[in-house]
C-alpha cells in the first residue's frame, strides 16, 4: 500500500493520534489534520509572537469613589473639583472635603434569619388567635 498525502507531507501517526514535526523547531505536533500540510508549534508561536504583557494595575489617586459625583470636592492639595471638573481659580480656598466611610451591615446568621421567622409566625398566631376570640366575645374592632 502507498503512503498517503499526510505520510508524504511528513506526518505520522502514533497509537492512532496524527502527529508532524514542527516547521521551526522541529517538535513533534499532536493531533494534527490529516489534510495538513505544515504546521507550527505554539512554541516556536510564542517566540515570534513574544510573551504577553501583564497589564498595568491603576494607580489609586486617593480620592474617594464617586468623587467626580460630588457637586463640590475638595482634594487634600486643596484642588477644588465641581461635579468632577476642577476649578484652578478656586485652589487652597476650601478645606478639604471630609469622607466618611460607609457603614457595612452585617449579615445575619442562617439560624438569625430561622429565629425571627419563627418569632414573626407566632406573633401572626397570637394575633390571629386573639381575633378569633375578640369574635367570640362579641367585639368587632370597632
Amino acid at each position: 500500500m502507498g503512503k498517503s498525502t499526510f505520510e508524504k507531507n511528513g506526518g505520522y501517526f502514533i497509537d492512532g493520534v496524527a502527529y508532524m514535526d514542527c516547521k521551526v523547531t522541529g517538535e513533534p505536533v499532536p493531533n494534527v489534520s490529516e489534510e495538513a500540510v505544515s504546521v507550527i508549534g505554539s512554541r516556536a508561536v510564542l517566540g515570534m509572537v513574544g510573551m504577553p504583557k501583564e497589564k498595568p494595575q491603576k494607580v489609586s489617586t486617593g480620592r474617594p469613589a464617586g468623587w467626580h459625583f460630588m457637586n463640590e470636592f475638595v482634594d487634600k492639595d486643596g484642588n477644588v473639583f465641581h461635579k468632577g471638573k476642577e476649578q484652578p481659580k478656586l485652589k487652597g480656598t476650601l478645606p478639604p472635603t471630609k469622607i466618611e466611610p460607609k457603614k457595612k451591615t452585617k449579615r445575619r446568621t442562617k439560624e438569625q434569619i430561622l429565629l425571627d421567622r419563627q418569632a414573626e409566625k407566632k406573633a401572626a398566631l397570637k394575633k390571629a388567635v386573639q381575633k378569633q376570640k375578640d369574635f367570640l366575645n362579641h367585639k368587632f374592632g370597632d
